[in-house]
């Protein structure tokens, strides 16, 4: 219970730091969301098994052209998960999140290559499995997410983590989609905080088995431990980024700062992973601002 305290009095601080940095810089700002959303794209993808990396991600979303054939699925759900993202910076300050968001999200992310599936949730017979999970029947949906988002409004009195943790999970255990619910569910987490003043989180593909315990451990004990982790270790992240950036800082790779402080880049890689050091993953390389 103190580590979780601590990392909720940590991104209290790390909010307010972002606040007062961000002052006059709305320019900078934006650079860093739209540096960024190809890094969104291809972790959320990645989750779901894509076999596209970092850097074809890039190529797609600057229409470079490859070095390998690709689905033209892969294509379309790369360049439409980025515009999904890039719609959400944009609009979740001035829209509240409805299912009517929800469902325009869906179909921005499957228009062309699922049209019979896109914008709707499950119809009548349309059944879903996530490992041993059979998400609720199609008829229940409506209600159950009608329910969850009334549940996240009602519980402002708790920190921002353990809100978005349950309302992701939540969401998840449903599978309100025949398709996408895991990429849309992800996004979904960044309206909410957006909406509320926070910065938006990046959950990594290598935290993906993490992130599937998650998911059990909601399923069989409804506990949300695990993805209260997940989720604060990102926003923390998330803040640390950004700040790096705001505040003037001389950033550089974690392996050239232990160098220069004579210090183990194990030892440090642990605490970034803990992120009780200010560092941050970008495209794949842990660095940190000094």
């Amino acid at each position: 219970m103190a580590k979780v305290l601590a990392v909720f009095r940590r991104v209290h601080a790390l909010r307010e730091r972002y606040y007062q940095a961000a002052i006059g810089k709305d320019a900078l700002i934006a650079l860093i969301s739209e540096a960024e959303i190809a890094e969104q794209v291809y972790n959320s993808n990645a989750i779901e098994n894509s076999t596209l990396t970092l850097d074809e991600t890039e190529k797609i979303l600057r229409q470079i052209n490859l070095d390998r054939l690709i689905s033209e699925r892969e294509i379309f759900e790369a360049r439409h998960l980025a515009r999904v993202v890039a719609y959400i910076d944009r609009m979740a300050g001035s829209e509240d999140l409805t299912l009517d968001v929800m469902r325009l999200l869906h179909k921005m992310l499957l228009a062309n290559i699922r049209d019979d599936i896109a914008g709707r949730f499950r119809a009548s017979g349309e059944y879903v499995r996530v490992g041993s999970h059979i998400a609720p029947p199609p008829e229940a949906i409506q209600k159950r997410l009608e329910q969850m988002v009334v549940a996240y409004r009602a519980s402002q009195h708790e920190h921002i983590i353990k809100r978005i943790a349950r309302f992701h999970l939540t969401f998840e255990h449903t599978h309100p989609f025949v398709d996408g619910n895991g990429r849309i569910g992800r996004v979904l987490n960044n309206y909410a905080l957006i909406r509320e003043g926070f910065v938006p989180i990046n959950i990594k593909f290598i935290d993906r088995q993490r992130y599937y315990d998650a998911f059990v451990e909601f399923d069989r004990h409804g506990r949300t431990a695990i993805m209260e982790n997940i989720v604060g270790r990102a926003l923390t992240s998330s803040y640390h980024k950004r700040l790096a950036y705001l505040e003037g800082k001389t950033i550089m790779p974690l392996a050239e700062f232990a160098r220069s402080q004579g210090v183990s880049h194990s030892n440090l890689i642990n605490k970034a992973h803990r992120q009780t050091i200010e560092a941050f993953l970008e495209k794949g390389d842990w660095k940190i601002g000094t």
